[in-house]
């Protein structure tokens, strides 16, 4: 499902894991919805993600998660 977001970006719904996540995903976690401000490379393909909210997930490569992604308007 995609939709647009105010200032015109496309907004979709994707799968994110450890290889494909990125800064600005919002990732919903406990019903909350978190967005990745920094990510980290970790040992063995793992990375380790930081939120707005200053919170920390570690995602392993067989790790899959629901995101949403803003794509930018060209």
């Amino acid at each position: 499902m995609s939709g647009r977001a105010p200032g015109g970006a496309l907004v979709t719904n994707i799968e994110v894991s450890a290889a494909t996540v990125q800064c600005g995903d919002i990732i919903q976690l406990g019903g909350r919805a978190c967005r990745v401000r920094d990510l980290f490379q970790l040992p063995q393909g793992a990375k380790q993600l930081l939120f707005e909210s200053g919170e920390l997930l570690t995602i392993h490569t067989r790790t899959r998660l629901a995101a949403v992604r803003m794509l930018r308007r060209r």
